[in-house]
This record gives structure tokens, C-alpha cells and sequence, in this order.
């Protein structure tokens, strides 16, 4: 039995607040249970024995399940112990575990404690300490070994209060050795020493730590329990299940249900989605090239059915490039998944942080990590517990089906606090990442990682994109080089591609749309106003996109100005736009609308104008009559006239029965931009460090596009998409356009170019490093260039009660962009008033103005 008389028993957990103990042994139990669980589910099995390229023994996945249990041992050093104990019994420094169970196992410490744990055996079964570290990492982060822990180990005794660490360690090591015998058993096998098993042994302890944390599946025991690994054992079980980590009950449904119709919902397969069909379910990564709104959504799903049906996923991951086209995107993969299990318990989540949504219920965060759900009355237990993963915004990875942003799933790759933890959860996962063609320099090098990582531990992906230049498909795919011009434009579209370069394309004639293109010789708003307003008013639901906020705000202002403000987007009985800047609340409200006004389905009678930045180009189902957008790159361009005449079966006003795109363009040109400028999205500005930023930076490519409008006044599409991308992005037609034209051209891009490369550098450094040592890896102390440059959202500013918005809806608070938030404690709730039709938000000596058109800043207290 564990220590008596005056003893005071190691605890595990502790009750915030309160007085509930959970004994260390049982904690330990708990997560070595819940690791062991895991681990039992095939798809898990598969992924761990791939990163240690040989098959586990049953006696190798017991001495992992024994390590897990060692994940707290460092819990026994008396200063941790006294953040639970009675005041003033103990008068050293308080302790972490991490460092204290690295002096145990390490064998830092005297040798009677490391005895009493029983490290000599346990040092058998490995060849190099990294599997030790890598367990004691279960915190989400590497840590860096001190003599900080050594002291204190001392026996703490008083007249009425004894802890004998020692006495303690022993009776762990020994109810270790009882539990996991098997482990113990004679006979060398030491376990694989591979640094990409550590890493990913590392993520699934942590994963089995936050489950077997939770106490609602693991209620407290303070008493030590001889046989309470058995309780553990089935309590585990019961939440693998539960979360849906153990998703056998769901793959029962899915059987014999794996056809399009069945998968989806839709009667049956276009020419596109029958690509997905032909590849075979040991192809581990496609990319899919077709036109927006083919219908590469739902391939996507029918994918992942039917590797989920055969054994090969356990779950999906759909991930966009914005929070908007993952809100409404998940919808519509919620709407596949009830279709595919037919009334299955199993909901998609949404994995965008701010947002707490399950299927259709809406989630409601509560102190102490709770959540309350608006169906929590009617909702049975069993449903409200399988939302685990989508309570908390570091387990969204763990969800069974999520649609979430693609950072989330970046974070599984980079040098950032629970990235095991994402990675492992995500392995399970068929990974998909949406518009691949998006992404910048830095974003991209950090996805082919991640893929490249996912596929390693024999995971499986899907790439799509309308267009992927040449260069970007063969970076995908792993080729050493591109094809030259003339074969990259015969290359047949639509197509799926394999890892080995090769492709499978479609021979069934695709439905063609001409679409007339001009170029407007002018960014100003006003201009691009009178253009909407004229075409809105001869009954044309315009979609009109800025490639800045500042210029979408600015056209709508000018839309107003004009008088035209009845064709605006309504939205909560006024006029709207849409753009990143909006509450949580109001986003959700704006994402209806748009799809409201601009429905292929029901639209409304009448002309009208959605004016936005690039939220609304990326999967939101739309459907426009007229496209007013400002020059972008041709791929970009190509997406963004994928929203335009989508549906043959909407009838189209009068004067507008072919699609027609106006592409506004700098009026003095593109050449300026070279000095270097910055316009509305196009070229760059140099930061503080001298580096070149922007959002559009290659005016070689942007040049490009702008000739292409003016030679081909029609684009047949997708019959040009080929010829499009490439006479803009080839590397061939860059240098043509570099010999014909004097100036700058060259030595631009080659700033470019330079700065792309330091940002490939500054991506590669930032990447988890799952092919070196565990013990070698440190993480930044400051996580926030990473977090920044990713695109993660800025300082989220809670309000201390709800208030009502400028829609006329309760909102909760607010997020800033991040370059808005270097330097605010948003930690604090604050109580904004209300200026007319707007709020005022005060943080120091920094205001900000939430109104109709978004948040912005406002000058500085004291400031002119």
C-alpha cells in the first residue's frame, strides 16, 4: 500500500479550488490507459509502426504504454507536491515535474532514486535517451535540461505531515513493474531508436494526457487502488470512443456506402469528380486541378469515404486558405457526412478558433475550459461528449471530420507549442488542403513540409487548386524539375496527379463559358463605384473585390456617396460589406447575407453589389452576374471569375446574359511599382528591416496577366486555363517579358525572388524537425513571429458582457489583425461605449471604432 500513518499520498491532480486529489499512480494510469487505447486503433497502429519501420511486439507496445505512465514522475519532487498541501508546510520553492522526472529517469540523482523507480531495466530498452525526453515533453513543448530540480528531494517531516520521496518513488517503481509486467519481461528488444518515432510517440502521450486529464471521464480517486489500472483500462476505452478517436462504430455505417450518391448526396459524378475514382487506395497523395464550382469539394469527400471505409483514415481534415470559406464550407461537409453514415451520431466541427460550432449546434465558451452548447437540453449525452475535439481550438486535429483554416494544420508542422500533440493527432487524417495555389513563398514551404511529413507516417492527401502553374505542381509532387513552356501548356486539364508526376485527366467534353474581360484603367474607388453602380442598376447582382480592406471600405463608402447605398448588400436592416474585420457574431451574419444575395438558388429580384476583400473568393457557393476585381495574379484571377455565370440554370438580366469581367489596373500601369510602390495590393513597400512586403508582389506576373486581358478579350474557359496560368507564371515567358522590356523588370523580381528565398529560410527554420534527434530540439521562447507570419489572428479583445453590434446582434468581443495588436494587454475584458451607431473600444492609450463597415483604428489619445 501506498504511504500511511502520517504520510501524505503523491497526488496527480488537483482540484482548482477545492480540495479533490487525484493519486499519481491513477492519473499515470489514466494516461498510460488512454495512450494504450489509442494505440490499439488500427489506422494509429499503422503510423507509429511506419515511423519506426518495423512491426511493434506486444512487449514493445507495453514498454511504451509503461513510459506513458512515466510521463508525471517528476510529480513525486516534494516541491511539486506542496502546491497541494497543507500552508506552511513546505518552505522551498515550488517545482515543475518536467525537469524533476528528467533528473529521475536521467539518473541525475542519486542512485537509490533512480533504483527505486527501477531505471536500470527501464534503461534497457532503449539505446539513447531521446524516447525518455520525448515522453517527459507531453506539455507541448521541448524542454531544455537544468540542474534546477536536483535539490529538494529531501524527506519533509513534521509532527503531523510526513513525505518520504524516496519511500514514494519506490512504491511507483514498483506498482509499475506489477502493472505493466509484460514490459519487464526478460529478453532484449530495444525499442526503435528513429527520431520520427519519438516524435510522434511524443504526440500521441500528449494526446492520451489530455484525454486521460479530463474528469469527465477520469474522476478522482485519492486513495491508491491496487487494481485500478483495470478501471482505467475500460474508462479509456470508453473515451476513445466517446471522442471519436475509436471511430469502428462509424465505419460499420459507412460500409457498402461509398458510391458518389451515397457519399455525398448528389445523384452522380461529373467528368471531374470521376478522376478521384480512378486512383487506387494505395496512391497516398493526389492533386486535383479543376475549374471552380466542378464540384472538387465533394470529390474530395468521396475520397475520403472511401478510404475511411476501407480502413485507411480515420478521419478528415479539410483545410481552407480563410475562416469565411471554412464557415461556409462546413455546411456543406456536415451535410456530406450525415448523407455518407445515414443518421450516424458523427458531426463535422469547425475548426476556426473564436468559433465553437458542431454540425449545426452552436457552442458557448464558459470559465474553466467548459462549453455549453445551445442543444445541451436536447441533445443526449453521448452527442454532447463526442464534441471534445471541437471545444478547444488544440484539439480541433483530434476531431473524426473538421473543416477548419489551413493554419491550424500548419501548426502541426512548426517549432510551436503542441505541435506533437496536432501532428499526431492529424496522422489518423485524411489531410485536404484547399486552392494550394493561394499560398505564399512561406506558407507554401511550410505545407509541402507538412505534407511531406504527413505522407512519411504513412498518411494520405489531397491537394486541389482551379490552376496550379507548372512550377507549383512539380514543388507538390516532388519532381526535380518543371516541364518547359510548350509541355506544361499541353499538359490535359482537368486532371488528378499522382506523387510520381503522372496524370489521369478527363475525355469528356467539359461545358465551356466565354467570358468577355476589360481592364479599367484606375483603382480609385469612385471609379470602381460608378462602374457597380451602373451595372447594379440595370438589375446585375455585382460582386465587386478589393484586394485590400482599405479598399473595399472605400468603394463602399463611394457607393453610398453616389446615393446608391438601397444597392448595397443588406445586412441587420442596413447596408453592408464583407471583409476579415468583423466580431465573430457579425461574420456569421455577413457570410448568410452574401450567399443570400448572390444564391444561384432563390436569389432576389433586382440589381445589387457585395463589395469585399479576398474572403470571399475562396469556396463560398456564389454566384455572380457581373465581376468587378482588381488586377491579381492569373490563378487568383482564374478563382475569382469561378463566382461568375457558375450556374447555367440561373437566368441572368438583360444585358448580362454573358459573363463579363472588368479587371481594374493601376492608370499610370505597373512600371512605378518597380521603384519599389505599393498600390492597393499590387508591388511592395520595404519594412523597417529593409525587406520587401506586400501581398501581390510579382509585378513580372502581374504584368503578364494584365497583357493577357488585353490580347484575349475572351477567355474560353477552363479550354485556356492551361494557356493562362502558364503564359503568366512560367519561368520561360518571365524572361521574354525581361528581354522586351527595359527598366527594372529584372532587378524587381530579382528582389523578389531574393526576398521569397529568405522567406523559403525563415519557413525551413521555423519547421518542426521531426528527422532530428528529440533530445537536440529547443523551441523559440517567443512564438509570435511564427503565429504572426502564418496569419494567425491578432489580439482577441472579450468584452465583459455581450453588447449590441452595429448589426443589431449581441456580440462577445472582437479580434484584431495582428499588426494592430503588437503591444496590448487584451488579457482583461473591457466595456466599450457606444458613439451613435458605432463602438468605441479603449485599450490604453489605443482606441478602435467598430461600425458597419469593420474595426479601425482611430488616432491615438493625445494625438492630432
Amino acid at each position: 500500500m501506498l504511504p500511511t500513518d502520517r504520510s501524505f499520498p503523491p497526488w496527480g491532480k488537483a482540484e482548482r479550488g477545492g480540495d479533490g486529489r487525484h493519486h499519481l499512480a491513477h492519473h499515470c494510469a489514466d494516461v498510460a490507459a488512454c495512450f494504450e487505447a489509442i494505440v490499439d486503433q488500427s489506422v494509429v497502429r499503422a503510423r507509429l509502426e511506419r515511423t519506426a519501420a518495423a512491426a511493434l511486439s506486444p512487449k514493445a507496445l507495453s514498454r511504451l504504454t509503461a513510459l506513458a505512465f512515466l510521463h508525471d514522475v517528476g510529480k513525486l519532487h516534494p516541491g511539486f507536491q506542496a502546491k497541494a498541501w497543507p500552508a506552511n508546510v513546505w518552505r522551498g520553492p515550488l517545482r515543475g515535474h518536467v525537469q524533476a522526472g528528467a533528473d529521475l529517469l536521467l539518473g541525475y540523482l542519486p542512485p537509490a532514486m533512480g533504483h527505486a523507480i527501477g531505471i536500470t531495466a527501464i534503461d534497457s530498452w532503449m539505446t539513447t535517451s531521446n524516447i525518455l525526453i520525448a515522453v517527459l515533453a507531453h506539455h507541448g513543448r521541448p524542454f531544455k535540461i537544468t540542474e534546477r530540480s536536483r535539490e529538494g528531494w529531501e524527506t519533509v517531516s513534521l509532527r503531523e505531515f510526513r513525505y518520504d520521496p524516496l519511500s514514494a518513488a519506490a512504491e511507483y517503481g514498483q506498482i509499475l513493474e506489477k502493472w505493466f509486467a509484460p514490459a519487464f519481461s526478460a529478453g532484449d528488444e530495444p525499442l526503435p531508436d528513429r527520431p520520427r518515432f519519438h516524435h510522434l510517440f511524443s504526440g500521441l502521450v500528449a494526446l492520451a494526457d489530455w484525454l486521460g486529464s479530463d474528469t469527465r471521464f477520469f474522476p478522482f480517486r485519492a486513495e491508491f487502488d491496487p487494481e485500478y489500472l483495470d478501471i482505467a483500462r475500460g474508462r479509456a476505452r470508453q473515451a476513445v470512443a466517446a471522442i471519436g478517436l475509436d471511430v469502428a462504430s462509424s465505419r460499420a455505417a459507412a460500409q457498402s456506402r461509398t458510391s458518389f450518391a451515397a457519399a455525398t448526396g448528389k445523384p452522380e459524378a461529373n467528368p471531374q469528380q470521376h478522376l478521384i475514382d480512378t486512383a487506387g487506395m494505395d496512391e497516398p497523395l493526389l492533386i486535383l486541378e479543376a475549374e471552380t464550382g466542378s464540384g472538387k469539394t465533394e470529390a474530395a469527400f468521396w475520397r475520403f469515404a472511401k478510404l475511411f471505409e476501407a480502413g485507411r483514415v480515420d478521419g478528415l481534415y479539410f483545410a481552407v486558405p480563410t475562416r469565411a470559406a471554412a464557415m461556409q464550407l462546413h455546411r456543406r461537409i456536415d451535410g456530406m457526412l450525415q448523407s455518407f453514415l445515414a443518421g450516424a451520431p458523427l458531426e463535422a466541427f469547425l475548426a476556426v478558433p473564436g468559433y465553437l460550432r458542431a454540425g449545426v449546434a452552436e457552442g458557448h465558451a464558459l470559465p474553466d475550459w467548459r462549453v455549453r452548447w445551445d442543444d445541451a437540453a436536447t441533445a443526449d449525452e453521448a452527442a454532447l461528449t463526442a464534441r471534445w475535439a471541437a471545444e478547444n481550438a488544440r484539439r480541433f486535429l483530434a476531431a473524426p471530420v473538421a473543416v477548419g483554416t489551413v493554419d491550424q494544420a500548419m501548426l502541426a508542422g512548426l517549432k510551436v507549442k503542441h505541435a506533437h500533440f496536432r501532428a499526431a493527432a492529424l496522422c489518423r487524417s485524411l489531410l485536404v488542403i484547399d486552392e494550394v495555389h493561394a499560398s505564399d513563398r512561406y506558407m507554401t514551404e511550410i505545407q509541402v513540409a507538412l505534407v511531406g511529413q504527413h505522407l512519411k507516417r504513412g498518411g494520405h492527401a489531397m491537394l486541389m487548386s482551379a490552376t496550379l502553374g507548372s512550377v507549383a505542381r512539380a514543388r507538390w509532387l516532388g519532381l526535380s524539375t518543371a516541364p518547359d513552356f510548350n509541355t506544361a501548356v499541353a499538359a490535359p486539364y482537368p486532371a488528378v496527379w499522382r506523387r510520381n508526376g503522372t496524370e489521369r485527366s478527363t475525355e469528356v467534353p467539359l461545358r465551356q463559358k466565354a467570358v468577355a474581360i476589360t481592364t479599367l484603367p484606375t483603382m480609385a474607388p469612385e471609379a470602381a463605384a460608378a462602374c457597380a453602380v451602373t451595372a447594379a442598376q440595370s438589375g446585375a447582382r455585382v460582386w465587386v473585390i478589393r484586394n485590400t480592406i482599405t479598399a473595399a471600405v472605400a468603394t463602399w463608402h463611394a457607393v453610398r456617396a453616389a446615393g446608391a447605398a438601397p444597392l448595397l448588400l443588406r445586412a441587420g436592416g442596413g447596408p453592408a460589406l464583407h471583409h476579415s474585420r468583423f466580431a465573430p457574431e457579425d461574420r456569421a451574419l455577413l457570410d448568410e447575407c452574401v450567399e443570400a444575395a448572390l444564391s444561384p438558388h432563390a436569389r432576389p429580384a433586382g440589381g445589387c453589389i457585395v463589395i469585399g476583400s479576398q474572403t470571399l473568393e475562396q469556396s463560398l457557393d456564389i454566384d455572380a452576374d457581373y465581376l468587378l476585381t482588381d488586377l491579381c495574379p492569373v490563378d487568383v484571377l482564374l478563382q475569382r471569375i469561378g463566382r461568375l455565370h457558375r450556374h447555367t440554370s440561373v437566368e441572368r438580366p438583360v444585358g448580362f446574359e454573358v459573363p463579363g469581367c472588368c479587371v481594374l489596373v493601376p492608370e499610370r500601369g505597373l512600371e512605378p511599382l518597380l521603384a519599389p510602390q505599393f498600390e492597393n495590393g499590387l508591388g511592395a513597400w520595404r519594412d523597417q528591416a529593409g525587406v520587401f512586403s506586400g501581398i501581390y508582389r510579382d509585378l513580372s506576373v502581374l504584368e503578364l496577366t494584365r497583357v493577357l486581358i488585353l490580347e484575349h478579350p475572351e477567355w474560353l474557359l477552363p479550354a485556356m486555363n492551361r494557356l493562362l496560368v502558364e503564359s503568366a507564371t512560367h519561368e520561360q515567358r518571365i524572361a521574354d517579358l525581361h528581354a522586351e522590356r527595359a527598366g527594372g523588370w529584372a532587378d524587381y523580381r530579382n528582389t523578389i525572388i531574393g526576398a521569397e528565398l529568405a522567406q523559403g529560410g525563415a519557413a525551413r527554420l521555423a519547421l518542426l524537425p521531426v528527422d532530428a534527434p528529440f533530445c537536440t530540439m529547443q523551441f523559440p521562447t517567443d512564438e509570435a513571429p511564427i503565429r504572426t507570419r502564418l496569419g494567425e489572428e491578432g489580439a482577441r479583445i472579450t468584452f465583459t458582457t455581450p453588447v449590441t453590434g452595429p448589426f443589431d446582434k449581441p456580440i462577445t468581443g472582437l479580434t484584431l489583425p495582428a499588426h494592430w495588436s503588437r503591444g496590448l494587454d487584451t488579457i482583461a475584458p473591457v466595456v466599450p461605449r457606444g458613439d451613435g451607431d458605432a463602438l468605441v473600444i479603449e485599450i490604453g492609450p489605443r482606441s478602435f471604432r467598430y461600425d458597419r463597415s469593420g474595426v479601425a483604428r482611430m488616432a491615438r489619445r493625445g494625438e492630432a
